[in-house]
């Protein structure tokens, strides 16, 4: 298998929680950036398994989706994903990322709690997302992801099972729910909100596996949950350590046994004929990366005499070894940095 992954650096507005690379948008800065795309695609002839369009907000340039799908090499029945925020979501703009072939939709929903939404400095409302997804179910799109947030300002557990409840009402096959991390480089890193403490993260973070799954939801990763056949299978590459390409101003690449990365630098990927590519890892540690990856899937990863000799310094809560693979379980998700230190120190 092998992922393309497409960063699309463009925001209508950065959200105060945001550390991911992207700038404000320009009908101007898309169509060079589209041009910057199309040419650095065509340094990589290669056949793809999966095109993951990530940013950014993406849906902003759905007219410009199909130009650049035109010069990827991807099989029938290929992965594409476009992320989505509802406030830039409507009928034209599903339409088109529709006819360029897109069949999977990855909707930034964060919360459907209109107090949480503010908290966050979204542009949209409960309303407008459930709306979203129920106008790109009705355009044909069968695969549909939503992202949730845990430990955001204001929740509980209460309000987390009712914005869960809400959404598993939904056309949805998948769930990430991640916990909010303060990055320092952020306005929420200069100025700090009020959020739940790291105990109440951890009754966040378990009361939300517990829920999914009771909706049919089965966490297959730290942070995902899917329906049955509906896992995310260009995440899977990068957590089975398979190569993708990474096109665009900070993207990631593990491509011919080496790791490297793009500059976060708009302007440079658009005016330089191919994009800068730094070498990050010249030559990954295969087992490393095994562990380091394997054990944030629910599958994990083959028990060996190393790792099952390391695994004795870990509550046996934490882990569960069963048919000759060992895997985490939630309450050792949350433990997985410490964990993964103790097994490969």
């Amino acid at each position: 298998m092998r992922g393309l992954y497409i960063h699309v650096p463009f925001c209508v507005r950065k959200c105060p929680y945001c550390d991911f690379y992207s700038e404000k948008f320009s009908p101007e800065k898309s169509e060079k950036y589209t041009a910057a795309v199309v040419r650095n695609l065509k340094r990589y002839p290669v056949k793809f398994d999966t095109v993951y369009f990530g940013g950014g907000t993406p849906a902003l340039i759905s007219g410009k989706i199909a130009e650049i799908l035109r010069e990827v090499d991807y099989p029938e029945g290929a992965e594409i994903t476009v992320e989505c925020n509802p406030d830039v979501t409507n009928e034209r703009v599903l339409a088109e990322l529709k006819n360029a072939g897109v069949n999977r939709i990855s909707f930034g929903v964060q919360s459907l709690n209109e107090g949480e939404l503010e908290a966050l400095g979204r542009l949209h409302g409960a309303e407008s997302a459930k709306k979203a997804i129920i106008l790109a179910h009705e355009l044909g799109f069968e695969n549909i992801s939503a992202d949730l947030m845990l430990g955001v300002p204001q929740q509980s557990v209460r309000s987390l099972e009712q914005t869960i409840d809400e959404l598993c009402k939904l056309p949805i096959t998948h769930v990430s729910a991640y916990l909010l991390k303060i990055e320092p480089n952020t306005p929420f890193g200069k100025n700090p909100p009020e959020i739940p403490d790291e105990d109440g993260q951890a009754e966040l973070y378990l009361a939300a596996v517990e829920m999914l799954e009771k909706r049919g939801f089965l966490q297959y990763e730290i942070s995902n949950f899917a329906k049955n056949g509906f896992e995310s299978r260009h995440n899977l590459i990068y957590w089975r350590a398979e190569e993708y390409v990474g096109i665009g101003p900070a993207a990631h690449s593990y491509f011919n046994g080496t790791r490297f990365a793009v500059p976060r630098n708009t302007a440079e990927f658009l005016e330089n004929h191919a994009q800068r590519e730094l070498v990050t890892d010249e030559n990954p540690d295969k087992y490393e990366e095994k562990i380091l990856l394997g054990l944030r899937l629910r599958e994990g990863i083959l028990l060996d005499e190393r790792i099952e000799k390391r695994l004795r310094l870990v509550p046996k809560e934490l882990f569960r070894v069963e048919n000759g693979r060992v895997s985490l379980t939630p309450e050792g998700f949350l433990l997985s940095n410490s964990i993964i230190s103790a097994i490969l120190s």
